[in-house]
């Protein structure tokens, strides 16, 4: 399993006129964590696009605990659970401290610049295995 932690602090402008966070930033910072996470790995978003490869977003869900508010410093905690198939999916979890706000998945696969769908490249998952291998808790 792959678990990485991206620390973000709520801006004034992810808020609403109560400054509760708007519930569309929950998927962008589910998108940073991502790319943490490839850049972790020794896979950079870049790279992977440069070399003809897209990850797109097939599913995503959001379910909502608690609020977030302006100023709030959030860790959003990303889990690749299973060996990346055709389809993979990423688990989140967004938390104030204690408390947990959100949690939800997404589910990618990978395709090529003419949207026609591809089996993970071998270092793809290589890069998983190996940062799973070498990390293990």
């Amino acid at each position: 399993m792959i678990h990485t932690i991206s620390t973000f602090r709520v801006r004034y402008a992810e808020t609403d006129r109560m400054q509760v966070v708007h519930h569309k930033n929950y998927l962008v910072w589910f998108e940073a964590a991502r790319i943490e996470m490839l850049d972790l790995i020794g896979l950079p978003y870049a790279g992977v696009e440069a070399d003809g490869y897209f990850i797109p977003v097939l599913s995503a869900t959001v379910d909502y605990k608690k609020p977030a508010y302006f100023d709030d410093r959030l860790e959003v905690h990303l889990y690749l659970r299973d060996k990346p198939r055709a389809r993979f999916r990423f688990d989140y979890e967004v938390r104030r401290g204690d408390a947990q706000l959100a949690i939800g998945h997404t589910t990618h696969g990978f395709m090529d610049k003419n949207g026609k769908a591809l089996r993970p490249p071998e270092v793809f998952i290589q890069k998983v295995l190996s940062y799973w291998t070498h990390n293990q808790a």
